[in-house]
């Protein structure tokens, strides 16, 4: 009995450290429980010496030196702060009233709106819960399916778990050892490839389903203007206005520039002078711009401009994700006292809620250490290494059954726990098969997506079963979800075909031909007799 304990420790600590998980004990003190009581245990059976524990002090205070993790509180202040001071709701209503005139308009309202969300506040709970608030009764009152109304919700939630600055990023780069810039670069295209792909399903559903999403009624159309018209025009001038500053800006930059630099910086500027011109119409009162046009760009602006602050300094290498963070999290502040909305009571309540948010993750991550200490001392790495590194088929294999792996054990955990139980196990046998971590660190991530809308701890359901109204069931809810999860499934399988949509974002490693290096050294008197 004794040998098979010793031959099987690895294994045995996973699995009891799963069944703690699965029967509900507390993440963080199911995983230290694992790894002080299994190292007592090897410690007896002679598998691993005494001093082990010696080495857990400085394993917890890197944990606390780690400025990585700094920028997971910036930016949840950030989130909290933009989604409480109203700056969803002024999107959704707005959004919605650009779209609302043609079949399925609220829904690509809530896709584009959770998008932009996701871009700013990089946390699924408040877009899920700002957008069942404000835009699932507005959708029910004027007909949309209860299931696909549900599901557009809390999928477009989501997709804050992939769009930077998503916070799981944070944490799958440090677990993964890389850049968090890095880690945002590959997973932007994937993340607007994502959000691509639910619009087309909703292309679809107006198609073949259109009782579905029906248009607003010409009387939901506040917008208007006095001879009953949009203002499409006017908006169209302003993109024109737009396309064109950042041609024009383009040009002055050098053919050498890098592409990445040059895409940023004319956005900036193609954004900033749409913004200035409707400035300058509403404080000389030119009347040049329809309501509507008018209402989209002082909406729409501010957080495409805080989006470009934190992102793309982190692009232009200008500031590190912690720095962005700090950023991100001033804008917000400063966004908040413009629109008047900020008062002591809600700063209170982002503080507070940023409080337990980092305290729930510090406290995860100083239980995962633990029991990695405890893991890494009987081996259990190379025990995960030599059952997933020798799997058929090589690396194609391996993702095959990590995917898998990963989906099932969604239904179970959620990604912080993912993030902080399994990739540090997968990560080093990944790196041993030639797989890029980066490309590896966004495919789980967007794998890890499907843990929030999946029974039975999705918990972007469970947000929205929350502020839903009595009318929706709880399996419409779930029923809704159900097709969006197939379409993360399919965009896991488009990463791993196309490799280019993570790494087409990331800067091209310097290659340097060690055969022309040449090394000159200068001339020296050493040979000469002192005088």
């Amino acid at each position: 009995m004794i040998e098979l304990l010793i031959a099987n420790m690895a294994p045995i600590i996973f699995a009891s450290m799963i069944l703690f998980l699965l029967v509900g004990f507390p993440v963080a003190f199911a995983l230290a429980a694992n790894g002080v009581v299994f190292g007592l245990i090897g410690i007896e059976l002679g598998l691993i010496g005494p001093q082990i524990f010696q080495a857990m002090p400085d394993r917890l205070f890197g944990v606390m030196a780690n400025e990585t993790l700094l920028a997971v509180p910036f930016f949840t202040f950030m989130g909290l702060i933009l989604e409480r001071s109203g700056m969803a709701e002024d999107l959704l209503d707005t959004i919605g009233q650009l779209f609302g005139p043609i079949r399925g308009g609220l829904a690509y309202a809530v896709v584009f709106v959770g998008a932009l969300l996701a871009a700013t506040t990089g946390v699924v709970a408040a877009s899920v819960i700002s957008m069942g608030l404000i835009s699932l009764p507005i959708m029910l009152r004027y007909g949309y399916d209860k299931r696909l109304a549900a599901g557009v919700i809390a999928a477009s939630g989501t997709l804050a778990q992939i769009i930077p600055p998503s916070l799981v990023l944070i944490v799958m780069a440090d677990q993964l050892g890389k850049s968090v810039g890095d880690m945002y670069k590959g997973a932007f295209i994937p993340g607007l490839t994502l959000t691509g792909l639910y619009v087309l399903y909703v292309i679809l559903v107006a198609i073949f389903r259109p009782k579905w999403v029906p248009a607003l009624p010409p009387e939901a159309r506040i917008f208007s203007e006095p001879s009953g018209k949009t203002g499409g025009m006017s908006l169209l001038v302003l993109m024109a206005i737009s396309v064109a500053a950042g041609m024009a800006f383009s040009k002055t930059f050098p053919a050498e520039a890098p592409l990445d630099e040059l895409i940023i910086l004319c956005t900036m500027i193609g954004i900033g002078v749409p913004f200035v011109c409707a400035l300058i119409n509403r404080a000389l009162k030119l009347g040049l711009l329809s309501t509507m046009a008018e209402k989209v760009t002082f909406v729409l602006i501010p957080p495409l401009a805080l989006i470009f602050l934190v992102l793309g300094t982190i692009f232009l290498g200008i500031a590190t994700p912690t720095e962005g963070g700090a950023m991100g999290a001033t804008g917000a502040l400063v966004m908040a006292i413009i629109r008047r909305r900020m008062n002591g009571a809600l700063l209170k309540q982002a503080m507070d809620s940023t409080a337990k948010l980092t305290t729930f993750v510090v406290f995860i991550l100083i239980g995962a250490r633990v029991f990695s200490l405890t893991f890494y001392g009987v081996d259990g790495h190379l025990w995960v290494e030599h059952l997933l590194g020798n799997l058929p088929g090589g690396q194609v294999g391996f993702l095959i059954v990590v995917n898998l792996l990963v989906f099932v054990l969604a239904f179970f955990l959620d990604y912080f726990e993912l993030s902080f139980i399994v990739v540090p196990l997968l990560g080093p046998v990944a790196q041993s098969l030639g797989i890029d971590l980066i490309w590896f660190g966004v495919l789980l991530g967007v794998n890890m997506q499907t843990s929030f809308l999946h029974p039975p701890f999705g918990f972007a359901l469970f947000f929205l079963r929350s502020v839903a109204p009595a009318s929706v069931k709880s399996s419409d809810i779930y029923w809704g979800a159900i097709p969006f999860v197939c379409i993360q499934i399919i965009m896991v399988g488009l990463i791993i075909a196309f490799p280019q949509l993570v790494t087409a974002g990331l800067d091209k490693p310097i290659t340097v031909d060690v055969n022309s290096v040449q090394m000159e050294l200068p001339e020296t008197n050493y040979d000469q007799p002192e005088e």
